[in-house]
């Protein structure tokens, strides 16, 4: 299962332009639920992209911009993912087994829709590859 996870790790981040910054601060309340409902809270039309037990992922676009979003089945699954795709750089708004990866100002902006904690990846300076 890890070939699954890791295949729709890169096609997440390298379908995104990797961006820099700070760390956020946990909001108040934290979006639950399915892809479907975290979506309909940050008002995107979800374009599924994997669709596993463990892992569902979907494209999001919309006014505040492009981003990746994608709910897991376990919370360690859920670290194994981010800690994986923090090696391409790139911003994350983490929940409750959700994750959304895009550029920095996308990340914040939804933020204030489902709430959750921002995480910035590690590569400021071009391509890595994941061993």
């Amino acid at each position: 299962m890890r070939t699954l996870v890791r295949a729709a790790l890169v096609t997440a981040v390298v379908t995104l332009a990797a961006g820099c910054g700070g760390h956020g601060h946990d909001a108040p309340k934290t979006a639950g639920g399915t892809l479907e409902q975290i979506a309909a809270q940050a008002a995107c039309t979800p374009k599924i992209s994997t669709n596993a037990a463990e892992l569902r992922q979907a494209n999001c676009d919309t006014p505040d911009g492009r981003y990746v979003l994608a709910t897991f089945a376990t919370d360690r699954g859920q670290r194994e993912w981010i800690n994986g795709a923090k090696d391409y750089g790139g911003a994350y708004l983490v929940g409750r087994k959700w994750v959304a990866v895009g550029d920095e100002d996308v990340v914040n902006a939804l933020r204030g829709r489902l709430g959750g904690s921002v995480e910035t990846g590690t590569n400021h300076s071009g391509h890595h590859h994941m061993s």
